[in-house]
């Protein structure tokens, strides 16, 4: 460790003596692009990225369906980030614990926070803590191999009907994932676990999804080109009622207004008058529930889900242009073995952190971290936010850009007004490579990161998969070769 420092050092002595040091605090889409931006704004900025896991890029890699590789290729351009030669990654280090935010402060002139969401919002309805139930992030992180879900507990094998609660893009990830034969997964870079366990499910059960939500067809959340990917899988039987299809006034002037949202009608209503009008006994099924919300899980007497209670809903005019559910007090059960909750990520707090639990966002200004919510308060010198931390869990990968944008230009007006002084010596990345090897922390550098890439694609390529992810701890580890540091 003492030789990485004096190797990082040489590195950079010859760049400036006292350079702005920038340290970005998680490696998605949102902490890459701003330590883009920071080196390409700041020509004598040296930017750290850490994050908790051993591995960089975030939801790129654990949240992106393995179906949609185009979507990856991002990450070619976050490792060039990474091969800057005035940015270093350290992963396996977590705030928090291997340090806290006031020491990591310390040790830079400005601290960004770009960690994400990586908790879930609940519905504070009974029966929710019953056994078969999860929320799509833990099934997302379970077939994308994430280390903290490897060992999630899921039944599929005796699994013949799921319920997904929320219609937006995530719902219709997990939904596809569940539905689309694994004869086409398998040359995905999905975690060998997931396919092994979709695979011995798909040969015993046929599979029944419910996709619900609380507003029609004319509100769904979703986008035109995922809804198309799940309406396309191949022998699929698809349940929409055309009831349901029916347009009030009030639709057809949200619809006037939102492209997408027509389009997304547009495919429904195709969906529900080309389909069969009953499904074959080995056909696996989709169906969409409209204008329902849940009201409680049952279960069968020994703590499994096996059914949710839902409350049909009507729509009414919020006096804004659009239209929210209100319970009808009609009730209906759909059986099921399991459930699986996306109805939105949830960003946690650390120890000093100024934090909006209600929004569950870090209170800000363009930015700049304020000192509590009253939206009014003081600034907090020198600590940034970005991402969904910043604005909560929406947008695609490229909605980062803009919000990273946004927090560099508040770091260099801070910059110009003398609110940071970078000709003030900070120890930046040696403090930081100090203080971690002082507590016996197994730093895992970038280059560290190419050895468990590298042995991905090995394990890959004699499956004819892009990749074969390592998703324990251990094995992440192990391939990193974290003894040898440099």
């Amino acid at each position: 460790m003492a030789m990485c420092r004096m190797i990082f050092l040489r590195r950079f002595s010859s760049i400036s003596s006292n350079p702005l040091r920038v340290c970005v605090v998680g490696s998605g889409p949102a902490g890459f692009y701003t330590a883009e931006k920071m080196l390409k704004r700041h020509e004598a900025a040296q930017v750290d990225i850490i994050d908790r896991l051993p591995m960089p890029f975030g939801l790129v890699r654990s949240g992106v369906a393995p179906d949609h590789p185009e979507t990856k290729i991002v990450v070619n351009q976050f490792s060039r980030v990474c091969h800057h030669e005035r940015c270093s990654f350290f992963g396996n280090v977590m705030l928090g614990s291997s340090l806290s935010l006031p020491e990591l402060r310390s040790l830079y002139h400005a601290v960004v926070l770009a960690y994400g969401a990586e908790s879930d919002r609940s519905l504070g309805i009974p029966g929710e803590d019953l056994s078969g139930i999860h929320s799509a992030r833990e099934f997302v992180w379970w077939y994308n191999g994430h280390p903290d879900c490897r060992n999630l507990e899921l039944y599929l094998k005796n699994t013949q009907k799921v319920v997904i609660l929320g219609q937006g893009n995530v719902a219709l990830d997990v939904a596809r994932i569940l539905l689309r034969p694994t004869v086409e997964l398998a040359t995905t870079d999905i975690a060998n676990h997931a396919l092994a366990t979709l695979q011995e499910s798909s040969i015993s059960y046929f599979r029944k999804v419910y996709l619900v939500g609380r507003r029609g067809p004319a509100q769904a959340a979703c986008t035109a080109k995922e809804l198309r990917e799940v309406l396309g899988i191949k022998d699929l039987y698809v349940g929409i009622s055309e009831s349901d299809l029916l347009k009030t006034p009030a639709d057809e002037e949200e619809l006037k207004n939102d492209r997408i949202r027509r389009r997304v009608y547009e495919l429904l209503s195709k969906a529900a008058t080309s389909n069969q009008s009953s499904p074959r006994s080995d056909q696996h099924e989709l169906h969409f529930v409209f204008f329902h919300k849940p009201d409680r899980f049952l279960d069968d007497g020994h703590g499994h889900v096996t059914a949710v209670r839902l409350e049909k809903t009507a729509l009414r005019g919020n006096g804004s242009g659009k239209q929210i559910a209100i319970g009808t007090g009609e009730f209906q059960d759909i059986e099921c073995e399991m459930v699986l909750k996306s109805i939105g990520y949830k960003s946690v707090p650390v120890d000093g952190l100024p934090f909006d639990h209600q929004a569950g966002v870090v209170p800000n200004v363009r930015g700049r971290v304020l000192c509590d919510t009253s939206g009014e308060s003081a600034i907090e010198e020198g600590l940034y936010v970005c991402g969904w931390l910043k604005r909560g869990p929406t947008g695609i990968i490229a909605t980062n850009l803009y919000c990273a944008e946004e927090t560099v230009v508040s770091i260099s007006e801070d910059i110009d007004r003398g609110v940071l002084v970078p000709s003030l010596p900070k120890p930046g990345r040696d403090g930081l490579l100090q203080l971690l090897d002082d507590r016996n922390v197994r730093v895992v550098p970038f280059s560290n990161w190419e050895k468990i890439d590298s042995e991905e694609r090995r394990l890959g390529s004699l499956r004819n998969k892009p990749r074969e992810k390592l998703a324990t701890w251990d094995e992440l580890l192990r391939a990193s070769d974290t003894n040898q540091l440099c």
